[in-house]
């Protein structure tokens, strides 16, 4: 990167500056001629001193009179101002497109550089720092770039124009206009200059609170543990206060400095007054050159204004991104050319990747690795073991070229490993570690994205998204950033084996069965959603489930498992407002939360005349709750047992419920009444067993379920999916579709035999792979926060997997599972690596024991290597691991 903020404008864009200054200084002669026609029309057109009929042009045929030359003169000057104002707007948005092009353009190498930081660098700098610097700590030097050039141009020129014009009307005046600006020019870079001190003292110290707020929501586990949130909340305070005195110290420094040029600009006008009017009343200057100068002058002071802006900006500017690069320029930072290039090793890896005395050292003292040297066969399977601190991770890591040498060298056949592009190691060679990082996507998302280095068939779109498309290539062009089709197909389907979508998904559901992940996947499908238009085979195939399930249910071993849903009968095991809907809410509006709020919902009420009903069984209910579980701890299970109201918001309930004990309903304001509503729409009554709705409630409800359904406006008839037992329930899950109705509240081992149902008939039906080819759209959450950790590793495998890499590198990956999961896994990886390469650094030594051969690793150097067999002898560094363990 450029070390100077000017070198790298200009080097992107020394084309784009030198046509807007350009434009800026086509813009000056008419600048200077609309603070001159200001003149004639006073003095010529308005005070009279010119010879009517004035020949306009000097060709004879167009004479004016006084009155048509002073309009003509104002129009003119009209022209001009438009003109100006052109001028300026074009060169504005030009500078502001320029600048966003820039910013673009240096965000994007900076986070091109993060990409390009080896390991080690991350553990010096935190995404707390990293994060700010690329998002909100350049966001002002897209407005400056943009500014760069073409501002001092514009207001520079324009004073000089302005400057010009004054003294072209009396040169004392000119004088007195300028007799300022050195004072000016050298008092405030001398008190700007401390300001700029305070600046980067100001950057450094906000970077060091991201940092400590990054630390406290990574650590937020460990703060409640440890009861030490005080402790942090003290140290972000101190972090606070030292922020503030710097920003006050600024604020101090630059009002000064603002008042400081106020007072010096205030000055000038003394003297125009004072000099110019003295010389108008001897008559050495007319009255209209002193109105143009005065005119001049009061438009002189806004360039002067941003050229003083512009310098402080400029110096702000500067030290921010010369602290960026100096962050993001570390010595050991990758080529550009390692992560971009495309080439690839063609035929069979080279079957020997030698370590010549290798080193590792991340500070360069203690070495964690030291001169290690040995031919690692790519095509057999080898366990790495040793302790914590025997130099174990870092050979893993090496061997992923994760990290590289400190010392030594590493080959790969004739090449060298560390300078291989990362299309040869990321594509040949996976890797799985402790520590699965799984990115903010769906399974499916995740499970491909070893198979995604660069884009594939494009899209098809229409005219105006291809208009679109290549606008938005030629920005990306212009902004230096990648032209990568991002709607593209990623997918490398060779690289998998496949020859298309549907052969890969087959082949991914193998490997999630192969990784012991199929059962948490056909889960996920069971409890997604799909649009049928997109997937009609799987669609008729649960509707179908749905009739062989239903006829499972009446079997007499099963009729009580299951209340299905009938449109003229009330489902005692659904909610009072699935029972009002007799359907699935499609978005916010029918959401249980709003139920007691939706204007048509309570409209429903009112003709079937519930309000009043429903209201008063709210009532009853705030107060069963409150008589029953009024002293019990705040978590207990039987507020999630019954669901109406939480331990948190039962007080304010009280004082409810005793309003309505003294007053009645009929007195309540409406938010009340909303609140004792939203009550009975959660009531299950063969779960909760209140004894509130009888037979003849029942019939109440489905009466305005009938009104419901036929009035409901056309505008929300999308708000809702009705329950029809021949149609599939978009809206719904699948297996929700399946079943058709509501398992039975308070019957043992219901769940645990209702699956088993659903089980049987998926297997019949073949059900099995499709169900799992729509949990394979599970959202995992931000970082795979929906999974557990033990499903982040198996998926981590998978993906290590799918991409049939001729080396997997497994660094103790299998140590969160069970160990049937541990067994199936680390026999299934086996198989599937037979004949390439496998490096597994395991938990235990005893998983060692099928391996080709084993290393054994003490305090950084190589201790042991061979057959497991041979090595397992008294006093050997292996027996020594295995009587640990």
């Amino acid at each position: 990167m450029h070390r100077s903020i000017f070198g790298f404008i200009w080097h992107y864009s020394k084309r784009q500056q030198i046509w807007v200054i350009f434009v800026t200084f086509a813009s000056f002669p008419f600048l200077y001629y609309s603070l001159d026609l200001p003149k004639t029309i006073v003095d010529e057109a308005i005070g009279g001193q010119a010879d009517f009929p004035i020949d306009l042009f000097g060709l004879g045929f167009f004479q004016l009179e006084q009155i048509p030359y002073l309009f003509t003169l104002s129009g003119l000057f009209l022209f001009l101002v438009v003109l100006n104002g052109g001028f300026k707007y074009y060169i504005n948005v030009y500078r502001g497109q320029l600048g966003e092009r820039m910013l673009r353009r240096l965000r994007f190498e900076l986070y091109s550089r993060v990409l390009r930081f080896r390991l080690p660098q991350f553990k010096r700098m935190s995404s707390g720092e990293i994060i700010p610097m690329i998002t909100s700590e350049v966001e002002p030097m897209g407005g400056f770039i943009g500014d760069a050039f073409a501002l001092p141009a514009f207001q520079g020129g324009t004073l000089v124009v302005y400057i010009a014009f004054i003294f072209i009307q009396d040169p004392i005046l000119g004088a007195a206009a300028i007799s300022l600006y050195p004072v000016q020019g050298y008092i405030i870079p001398k008190l700007q200059r401390r300001v700029n001190q305070l600046g980067k003292q100001r950057v450094l110290t906000v970077r060091r609170l991201a940092d400590r707020v990054g630390e406290t929501v990574s650590g937020s586990p460990e703060i409640h543990a440890n009861d030490t949130a005080a402790l942090h909340m003290a140290d972000i305070a101190g972090q606070l206060g030292r922020i503030f005195d710097i920003r006050f110290e600024i604020f101090r420094r630059k009002f000064f400095i603002k008042f400081l040029n106020n007072f010096l600009n205030q000055l000038t006008p003394f003297f125009f007054y004072a000099i110019g009017g003295y010389l108008v009343i001897i008559g050495n200057l007319s009255f209209g050159a002193l109105v143009a100068v005065l005119a001049a002058y009061k438009d002189l002071a806004g360039p002067w204004k941003e050229l003083l802006t512009y310098y402080q900006m400029k110096e702000d500017i500067r030290i921010k991104y010369e602290q960026v690069v100096e962050q993001f320029q570390p010595p050991d930072i990758m080529p550009a050319e390692q992560i971009t290039a495309d080439e690839t090793l063609p035929g069979d890896l080279p079957g020997i990747l030698r370590f010549s005395n290798v080193s590792f050292s991340e500070d360069g003292t203690l070495p964690a690795l030291e001169g290690f040297t040995a031919d690692l066969p790519t095509d057999r399977h080898v366990a790495v073991l040793g302790t914590g601190s025997s130099g174990k991770d870092e050979l893993m890591m090496l061997l992923a070229r994760l990290i590289v040498p400190s010392a030594g060298r590493i080959r790969l056949g004739e090449h060298d490993f560390a300078e291989l592009p990362e299309a040869v190691v990321g594509r040949r060679f996976g890797y799985v570690g402790a520590g699965a990082f799984v990115f903010t996507d769906t399974l499916r998302g995740n499970l491909f994205y070893g198979l995604k280095h660069r884009p594939g068939a494009a899209p098809a779109r229409d005219a105006e998204a291809e208009a679109d498309f290549r606008r938005w290539t030629a920005e990306a062009v212009a902004s230096g950033n990648p032209e990568h089709d991002r709607e593209a197909d990623w997918i490398d389907y060779a690289a998998a084996g496949a020859e298309g979508p549907e052969d890969l998904e087959r082949k991914a559901l193998e490997v999630l069965r192969g990784v012991d992940l199929s059962t948490d996947v056909y889960r996920f499908g069971l409890n997604g959603t799909i649009d049928p238009g997109e997937r009609r085979s799987l669609a008729d195939k649960v509707l179908e489930a749905r009739t062989a399930l239903a006829e499972r249910l009446r079997e007499p071993d099963n009729a009580d498992l299951v209340e299905l849903f009938d449109e003229n009968r009330f489902n005692t095991s659904a909610t009072v407002a699935e029972n009002l809907l007799f359907g699935t809410p499609v978005g916010p509006e029918f959401s249980l939360e709003r139920m007691a709020e939706n204007a048509y919902v309570l409209s429903v009420l009112d003709k079937a005349g519930l309000t009043e009903t429903m209201i008063r069984m709210g009532a009853e209910v705030a107060e069963t709750m409150i008589e029953l579980f009024a002293d019990l701890p705040p978590g207990h299970e039987f507020f999630e047992q019954f669901s109406f109201i939480g331990s948190d918001d039962l007080p304010d309930y009280q004082p409810l419920v005793a309003r309505v004990r003294k007053q009645g309903i009929e007195g309540l304001e409406p938010e009340a009444r909303t609140r004792l509503l939203s009550l009975p729409f959660k009531l299950i009554p063969s779960r909760h067993r209140l004894g509130m709705i009888d037979d003849a409630m029942m019939e109440r409800f489905l009466e305005a379920r009938r009104l419901f359904a036929r009035d409901l406006p056309e505008p929300l008839r999308g708000a809702v999916e009705f329950f029809d037992a021949e149609r599939y329930n978009t809206a719904a899950t699948i297996q929700d579709n399946m079943l058709f109705g509501k398992v039975r509240y308070g019957r043992a081992g219901t769940q645990e035999k209702v699956q088993a149902l659903i089980r049987q008939t998926v297997k019949a039906l073949d059900l099995r792979e499709p169900v799992m080819a729509v949990g394979l759209d599970h959202f995992c959450g931000v970082a795979g926060a929906r999974l557990g950790a033990a499903q982040r590793q198996k998926l981590a495998l998978a993906r290590a997997v799918l991409k049939r890499p001729d080396v997997l590198i497994v660094h103790e990956a299998t140590a969160v599972l069970d160990g049937a999961s541990q067994t199936h896994v680390h026999a299934w990886l086996r198989e599937r690596q037979a004949g390439k390469g496998l490096f597994w650094a395991v938990h235990r030594p005893s998983l060692a024991r099928d391996m080709d051969e084993v290393i054994v690793l003490q305090r950084g150097r190589l201790a042991q290597r061979g057959r497991f067999e041979d090595l397992h002898q008294e006093d050997s560094a292996l027996r020594a691991l295995l009587d640990a363990e």
